[in-house]
């Protein structure tokens, strides 16, 4: 049955749907890899201000929507509920693309890997630099 509908299809087209498939997932793996650049450093230095206590050096990395529907006040209660200093090591899933914004699920570990807590960050190009546009807990 295999081999008719081979034939029948025809190795050309087979060829050119694979051919086609792999095409648009090169072009869309590299598109997101250039898109984005930047955005390592921004959550190394979003986690290293917390770490240093510099909260309000942290908040400004997020945008001004984001600013405008979290408040400081709410934004430092936020981070004193994920209690921060129990994890020690992060992990970064796989980024995905959403209309303008590319979608990463962190995950901290603490120092003995037992307890790991999954935050889901959405990032934005303002004015050609990454910002933070939202911070929630994800989902283990």
């Amino acid at each position: 049955m295999d081999g008719a509908l081979v034939r029948e299809i025809g190795i050309k087209a087979l060829l050119i749907g694979g051919g086609t498939l792999i095409l648009f997932w090169t072009f869309n793996a590299v598109k997101l890899v250039i898109g984005a650049r930047g955005i390592n450093p921004l959550v190394k230095q979003f986690f290293d201000q917390i770490a240093s206590g510099q909260i309000d050096g942290a908040y400004r990395l997020t945008t001004k929507e984001y600013r405008q529907h979290v408040s400081r006040k709410d934004f430092l209660k936020f981070l004193g509920s994920l209690q921060l200093n129990r994890y020690k090591n992060l992990k970064s899933g796989r980024p995905r693309i959403e209309d303008n914004l590319i979608i990463l699920t962190l995950k901290l570990k603490s120092e003995d890997k037992k307890i790991e807590l999954p935050l889901d960050f959405s990032f934005i190009k303002v004015d050609s630099v990454w910002r933070i546009n939202r911070i929630a807990r994800g989902t283990s």
